[in-house]
């Protein structure tokens, strides 16, 4: 007996983007309410001058279904056609049940889904499984969600992590197209660093003062790691695209810091053509949120057009990264 498969391998690309940012903006003014810092401070060490944080009302698992809803419009696909779910966050508040099966449930699909938890580079993650699928036949139209909710996992007195995160989501729809519009994803991890992105006190051993794991990290570290190692994968993910740094439209790391994507840029030579995201400054760092949130922002801004070519780079807890470039789809 042979086992059927599919074998007509199709090109894989997004198809459609959406967003939901919260409400709430917040200032660093408002931040140095309770942290001992202030603006100046903030925006010279991050770029960060605002951030959003989300409202009472407004859950992860409803912040994921309205981007899922603005990125099936924007795709034209029907929430029916959907194949599986994939949502990536490391603020779900539950360990069990996942995140992903509930926004499906919200869409009114009983498509697969599940989450990753990959820190700042979940998105990538995310993508990279969504178009291995579609490309090789195993679902037609794949969602894919990048959602956080940090100002709830966060200690305000907390001079290395109150001002930079910040919550969000941003969805797109992967599936099939005449052309690539997904290259092949640069990835992998460093385990040995671990320590450096954490939250804390484990989920096993007891509380910390807020009652619940925060998050903790060593900004000095993850500011002599990413702009450096981040270049070799930036420069990897270029070549297995076959698309030169001269080729790119547009340069969208993940918004982990305004001086990391500006050391980042000039550690790949990136010429002065290609528009740079720059979200962290009026979004924060909303880790797997961020580089959907940032392409939002450049196509909005007319900084970017759909059609465009982008190299997509995140980085974070783990230590995980991942990069491709892609070609940008179009907003609602």
């Amino acid at each position: 007996m042979t086992i059927q498969q599919s074998t007509d391998l199709t090109h894989a690309a997004m198809l459609g983007l959406g967003v939901f940012r919260p409400q709430r903006v917040v200032t660093n003014d408002e931040i140095c309410e309770v942290l001992d810092s202030s603006d100046e401070w903030i925006q010279t060490r991050s770029g960060i001058r605002t951030r959003r944080f989300a409202g009472e009302d407004e859950t992860l698992i409803g912040m994921s279904t309205a981007a899922a809803e603005r990125a099936l419009a924007a795709a034209g696909v029907d929430a029916a056609q959907l194949g599986c779910v994939i949502v990536a966050t490391s603020t779900h508040p539950e360990h069990t049940p996942a995140a992903a099966p509930q926004v499906a449930t919200n869409l009114g699909i009983t498509a697969a889904a599940f989450d990753i938890s990959a820190g700042c580079a979940g998105f990538c993650h995310a993508l990279n499984l969504a178009a291995s699928m579609v490309r090789a036949g195993a679902e037609t139209y794949v969602l894919v969600v990048g959602v956080e909710q940090l100002s709830r996992f966060m200690d305000p007195t907390d001079r290395g992590t109150a001002f930079i995160f910040a919550d969000g989501a941003g969805a797109v729809v992967v599936g099939p197209s005449d052309a690539p519009g997904i290259g092949p994803t640069a990835w992998g991890s460093d385990g040995s660093q671990a320590h450096v992105i954490t939250q804390s006190p484990s989920c096993l051993g007891g509380h910390g003062s807020t009652g619940h794991p925060v998050v903790q990290m060593e900004g000095t570290a993850v500011f002599r790691w990413a702009p450096f190692a981040m270049a070799d994968v930036a420069h990897e993910a270029l070549r297995l695209a076959g698309v030169s740094v001269d080729e790119l439209d547009a340069f969208i790391p993940h918004q982990a810091n305004l001086r990391i994507t500006q050391t980042l840029a000039k550690k790949i030579d990136l010429p002065d053509s290609v528009a740079v995201a720059t979200d962290v400054i009026d979004a924060g760092n909303t880790s797997a949120a961020s580089v959907p949130l940032a392409m939002e922002a450049m196509l909005r801004q007319d900084e970017a057009s759909a059609g465009d070519t982008a190299l997509l780079i995140a980085f974070g807890a783990g230590l995980s990264y991942a990069g491709q470039v892609v070609t940008l789809p179009p907003l609602a």
